[in-house]
């Protein structure tokens, strides 16, 4: 009998951005996308929190809007990639999370990170040089309630009363020491889309950090791996770059600042290492066999941003990762809603 199980469950992210200053149809753009995942298949849908103004967007309040998405779609599953972990009050957090996932029928996964603005710490109150214990001590915090533990005070336990959330919450990891300490925890692992300030490519930087995660994983459950990549497939590779190049370019240019690319980074360098699969969906499904985490990957997300593509570009390229790329890699989608052919 031939094995159906899918290699890994298909995700995708919005860090919710447009390309004005409208944003009402931002946001409404964006949960139109989780609309369209839900009717593709995608297994997860993910948004990352930013307090600082992103270009055209941001999204502040996530768990805002995944309620929000909630009502709108049936099977797909809801998540941040990532909470801003240190900025949070845990409890209230853990309540937020506790109501989205019952309105959603246990549909919730929730990522948490330490977060990398200072503005951020600062407009909060909170010491950035301390993102990394507050983050620690947060999570410990944040698991107790969503285990439906006493936290808080004596005889305190939130409501609504959680669901099992064994096996739904994940860490950011930037380093192998990260990635050990996030299996210590008991989480599972989300890897970002680039790895910034390395010359060497991403998949290469990161593959330890994963088997680092691997190795170090002592929990009974199976663990997960995320892996966020800059997937942009369309008609052929110039109709993908006419959507992207620009925008990736633009966002190395303004990373260059930090160190994070090299200054007068070109655009195909900055393509490289925002290690950006683009171009019709034959030659992504080729670039992904050279892929060196997705072999030990539970979950493959993929992302548009740094760019920003028009709408109909961003839906029709949900439906080419549904319909070709995914697939193709082992992906096998859950039961959908009809939906036009994404045949090119």
């Amino acid at each position: 009998m031939t094995d159906r199980t899918p290699r890994f469950r298909l995700g995708f992210l919005t860090h919710v951005q447009g390309r004005d200053a409208d944003l009402a149809r931002t946001y409404r753009n964006a949960q139109e996308l989780f609309v369209v995942a839900d009717e593709l298949g995608f297994d997860v849908g993910w948004v990352a929190q930013h307090h600082v103004s992103l270009g055209g967007g941001g999204l502040s309040s996530p768990w805002t809007f995944l309620a929000h998405a909630a009502a709108r779609t049936t099977r797909i599953r809801l998540g941040t990639a990532i909470t801003v972990l240190p900025l949070e009050d845990p409890i209230r957090l853990a309540e937020d999370v506790a109501t989205v996932d019952t309105l959603s029928g246990g549909r919730v996964e929730i990522g948490v990170g330490s977060g990398s603005s200072d503005v951020e710490f600062a407009a909060f109150g909170k010491d950035a040089a301390r993102r990394r214990e507050l983050t620690s001590e947060n999570l410990a915090v944040l698991r107790r309630a969503l285990a439906g533990e006493e936290v808080g005070t004596s005889g305190f336990r939130i409501q609504p009363p959680p669901g099992d959330f064994n096996g739904r919450l994940w860490q950011g990891a930037f380093s192998a020491q990260g990635a050990r300490y996030a299996a210590a925890a008991g989480s599972n692992l989300l890897l970002n889309r680039a790895a910034y300030g390395y010359d060497t490519p991403t998949d290469e930087v990161q593959r330890p950090w994963a088997d680092a995660f691997l190795d170090a994983w002592d929990t009974p459950r199976r663990p997960r791996i995320g892996l966020s990549r800059l997937v942009f497939p369309a008609k052929d590779r110039r109709t993908a770059l006419r959507q992207i190049g620009d925008d990736v370019h633009r966002a190395a240019l303004r990373m260059s600042a930090s160190g994070a690319f090299p200054k007068d980074v070109s655009a195909n360098e900055a393509l490289r290492r925002f290690h950006a699969f683009h171009g019709a969906p034959e030659e992504i499904v080729e670039q992904f066999h050279k892929e060196r985490v997705l072999p030990v990957a539970t979950d493959l997300i993929a992302q548009f941003n740094p760019a920003v593509p028009d709408q109909d570009a961003t839906i029709r390229a949900l439906e080419l990762i549904a319909a070709d790329v995914a697939p193709a890699l082992g992906w096998q989608p859950a039961a959908t809603t009809e939906r036009p052919s994404a045949g090119v």
